[in-house]
C-alpha cells in the first residue's frame, strides 16, 4: 500500500481495483469468522481482528508480550508473528478473503446506470436471474454443430413420423384382422339369425370407426411432432452469444439432444467468462455504426452503452474486475468491537456481515472438496453472492422483528456517511452554534454573542491574559480561575473580544455572503442576536434558524476578516450588483414604533394643544413633547386627539 505521508499527488481518482491490487493492499488472509476470545478478550488468530494481519492492539507490544517498547519497533515476533509497532496501524491495515467462487460486485448491476447490463447488452432482470442461478447464459456457439443439429432434427422428425405411421398401420391391420375373424366366425354358423347379421354390421362399423380414429390420431401426432420441431428449430436458430435461456427451454433442448452446440452456465463464473470475451474496441466501433443509423430508439440505447464502454477504455479498466475473486476486509478500527460496563459487547454491523460471508465461503470450500452435487454447490454460491451483496449494498429484505444491518454503502452515503460527515464536514475547534434572534440595537457590523459562548470560544486568549496579568501562575491555575467565573474573567473577555471579529456562517453556504465577520457584543442569554437588515444576506429569518460562530485565530486571519469579511464590506451581491441587505424588518419596526401611543388619556387630561401639525412637530424637535405623547391638534378647524408620530406618518 502507498504511504500517503510521503507521497505527493495532484489529484485523486476513484477506480476499479484488480484482484492483484486488492491483495497488494492486504496484510494477510482472514480465514475464520471469530473476532475476540471470550476468555482472554484478545483477537483470535486468523479472525477478523487478528493482530498478525492488522497490527497490535497495544502500542509497541506484540501479541504474546515477548517484545515490548521502542527498541523493538519493526520487529516481527518469532513466537506470535505480530509486528511490534503502534496500534494506530489498525486504522489503516487491510486484510482479504479468498473467495471459493467468483462473485459479481452489486454496484455494477443494481445501481443506475447499470454497467454490466450495458457492457453485455443484456436486460437487467435477465442478468440478475443468471447471477442468482435462475437462468443460463450462452457464451460460445459452434455454428457447424448447430447446422448439423438442425439437419439431424429434420431426419429425426421424418423417422419419428414414419415410425408413428408404421405403428398406426400395424394397429389398423391387427384391428382389421381381428374384425374379419369375428365376422367369419359368425358367417360360418349354420343357423344364422337376424341377430347375427346385426352383430356382423356392428363389428364392421366399430372397426371402421376405430380405424378412422387411429388415422386422425396419426395426423395429430405427426402435426405435434412438426410443431415441436419447429419450436425447437426456432429456439436453436434464435440462440446467440449472450442469450439468456430458462431452465424449461434448456430441458426441451436437452430432450431433443440439441444443447451441445453452445457453451452455457450460471452465476458469476459465466459472467466473468462473458466479460473476458468482450472486445471494447470492437464494441465501440459497432456502436458508432448504430448511432449513424436511422432508428431513434436503437441510437439512444447505443449512446448510453457507448458512454460506459468508452469510459472503461479511457480509464484502462478491465470489465472483468467487476467480478470479485478476492474480497477486501477493512481495518478493524473502522468496524470496532467495544466492551460495555455490564460485560457485554457492542460491535459494528460490518463484523456480523463479514462473519456471514466467511462462514458461507468456508462451507462452500468444504463442499467443493467433498465433491458435492452441482445443485448444492449452486445454492451455496447463490448464498455467498447474497451475503456479499448484503455486506456491500445492504439487504432489501428485512426480517420481521430484526433491524437491518448497516452495510459498507450505508457507511459511505448520505449526510451521516463517511464523506459528508467525516471528510467534508470536519468538527472545528473554537466554534459554536445557536439560534438567532433579532437585535435592533446592534450596528450592522456587530453581533450579540452570549457571554458563556464567547468565554468558551475565546478561552485560550482569556487563559493567556489571566497568566500575563498575574491572576494565575500557570495554565492549570488559570483554568481554575476561569471556572470560578470571577469579575476579572469577564473584564478580560470584554477586552479580548473588543477588536477581535468572529465569523458567522449559516448553512447551506451557497454563496460568498453566507460567511461574514462581525465584532462581538457580549450579551446575557443563550441566543445569538442579529441586526435585522443583515439576515437577508444569509437567506435566513428569525423562526428558529441556527448559525455557526467561528473564531479566526491567527493575526492574518483576523486582518483578513476585518478587511474583507466585515458585513459593511459585503453590501452588494456579486450576481447582480444590487444591495443584498433587506430593510423590511427595520421599516416594519419603525412604522409601528412611530404610530404607537405611550399612554391612553381622556381628553380633559391632555394639556398640549396646537393650532396646526407643523407647530406640534416643531415642539417635538425642541423636546417639549415626546413622539408618543397624546396631544390635541386643530385639523380642518376641528380639534383631534393624536400623537406627533402619527402626524409625521400621515404627512
Amino acid at each position: 500500500m502507498i504511504d500517503l505521508n510521503n507521497f505527493k499527488f495532484d489529484a485523486l481518482k476513484v477506480s476499479l481495483a484488480s484482484p492483484e491490487e486488492i491483495k497488494s493492499w492486504s496484510y494477510g488472509e482472514v480465514t475464520k469468522a471469530e473476532t475476540i476470545n471470550y476468555r482472554t478478550l484478545k483477537p483470535e488468530k486468523g479472525g477478523l481482528f487478528d493482530e498478525r494481519i492488522f497490527g497490535p492492539t497495544k502500542d509497541l507490544e506484540c501479541y504474546c508480550g515477548k517484545y515490548k517498547r521502542q527498541r523493538y519497533k519493526g520487529v516481527v515476533c518469532d513466537k506470535c508473528g505480530v509486528e511490534v509497532t503502534y496500534s494506530r496501524v489498525r486504522r489503516e491495515r487491510m486484510g482479504h478473503i479468498e473467495l471459493a467462487a467468483p462473485v459479481v460486485h452489486t454496484w455494477f448491476f443494481k445501481r443506475s446506470p447499470n454497467k454490466l447490463p450495458a457492457i453485455l447488452d443484456i436486460g437487467l432482470r435477465d442478468l440478475e436471474s443468471v447471477i442468482y442461478f435462475a437462468q443460463f447464459l450462452v457464451t460460445n456457439i459452434d455454428e457447424d454443430q448447430r447446422a448439423a443439429i438442425i439437419e439431424r432434427l429434420d431426419k429425426e422428425v421424418e423417422q419419428k413420423k414414419s415410425g408413428i405411421e408404421a405403428e398406426t398401420n400395424e394397429k389398423i391391420a391387427n384391428l382389421q384382422a381381428e374384425s374379419d375373424k369375428k365376422v367369419e366366425e359368425l358367417k360360418a354358423k349354420k343357423d344364422q339369425t337376424e341377430a347375427d347379421e346385426l352383430k356382423i354390421d356392428d363389428i364392421v362399423k366399430n372397426t371402421k370407426r376405430q380405424i378412422l380414429y387411429l388415422r386422425e390420431e396419426l395426423i395429430n401426432n405427426q402435426d405435434n411432432i412438426e410443431d415441436s420441431l419447429k419450436q425447437v428449430k426456432e429456439r436453436v436458430n434464435g440462440i446467440t452469444r449472450f442469450s439468456v435461456v430458462s431452465e424449461a427451454e434448456m430441458a426441451e433442448l436437452s430432450f431433443w439432444d440439441a444443447d451441445d452446440f453452445f457453451e452455457y452456465g450460471m452465476g458469476a463464473e459465466i459472467i466473468a467468462q462473458a466479460l473476458s470475451m468482450v472486445d471494447l474496441d470492437e464494441e465501440i466501433e459497432a456502436l458508432n455504426e448504430v448511432i449513424k443509423g436511422k432508428s431513434k430508439t436503437r441510437r439512444q440505447k447505443a449512446i448510453k452503452r457507448l458512454r460506459i464502454i468508452q469510459g472503461l477504455k479511457d480509464a484502462k479498466i478491465n470489465p472483468g474486475w467487476m467480478i470479485m475473486d478476492v474480497l477486501p476486509v477493512i481495518p478493524p478500527e473502522l468496524r470496532p468491537i467495544v466492551q460495555l460496563p455490564g460485560g457485554r459487547f457492542a460491535t459494528s454491523d460490518l463484523n456480523d456481515l463479514y462473519r456471514r460471508v466467511i462462514n458461507r465461503n468456508n462451507r462452500l470450500k468444504d463442499l467443493i472438496q467433498l465433491g458435492a452435487p452441482n445443485i448444492i454447490l449452486q445454492n451455496e454460491k447463490r448464498m455467498l453472492q447474497e451475503a456479499i451483496d448484503s455486506l456491500i449494498e445492504g439487504s432489501k429484505k428485512v426480517t420481521r422483528g430484526r433491524k437491518e444491518l448497516q452495510s459498507l454503502s450505508d457507511m459511505l452515503k448520505g449526510k451521516q456517511g463517511r464523506f459528508r460527515q467525516n471528510l467534508l464536514g470536519k468538527r472545528v475547534d473554537y466554534s459554536g452554534r445557536s439560534v438567532i434572534v433579532v437585535g435592533p440595537n446592534l450596528r450592522m457590523n456587530q453581533v450579540g454573542l452570549p457571554k458563556e459562548v464567547a468565554l468558551e470560544l475565546f478561552k485560550p486568549f482569556v487563559l493567556r491574559d489571566l497568566i500575563f496579568e498575574g491572576y494565575a501562575p500557570n495554565l492549570k491555575s488559570a483554568k481554575h480561575v476561569l471556572e470560578a467565573r470571577g469579575d476579572e474573567v469577564w473584564d478580560i473577555l470584554e477586552r479580548v473580544t473588543h477588536d477581535h471579529p468572529v465569523l458567522l456562517n449559516r448553512a447551506p453556504t451557497l454563496h460568498r455572503q453566507n460567511i461574514q465577520a462581525f465584532y462581538p457584543v457580549l450579551i446575557e442569554g443563550k441566543a445569538i442576536t442579529f441586526h435585522p437588515a443583515i439576515v437577508g444576506s444569509f437567506a435566513g429569518d428569525f423562526d428558529g434558524d441556527q448559525m455557526a460562530v467561528h473564531v479566526p485565530l491567527s493575526k492574518e486571519a483576523v486582518r483578513e476578516a476585518k478587511e474583507k469579511l466585515l458585513a459593511p464590506h459585503n453590501i452588494l451581491k456579486l450576481a447582480h450588483g444590487k444591495p443584498i441587505f433587506d430593510l423590511k424588518h427595520d421599516l416594519s419596526l419603525g412604522l409601528y414604533y412611530m404610530t404607537m401611543v405611550f399612554e391612553e388619556l381622556d381628553e380633559k387630561s391632555i394639556t398640549f394643544v396646537f393650532t396646526d401639525p407643523a407647530s406640534a412637530v416643531s415642539a417635538y424637535h425642541n423636546k417639549k413633547i415626546s413622539l408618543h405623547q397624546q396631544i390635541k391638534v386643530a385639523v380642518d378647524n376641528e380639534l383631534q386627539v393624536t400623537t406627533v408620530g402619527r402626524l409625521m406618518f400621515n404627512e
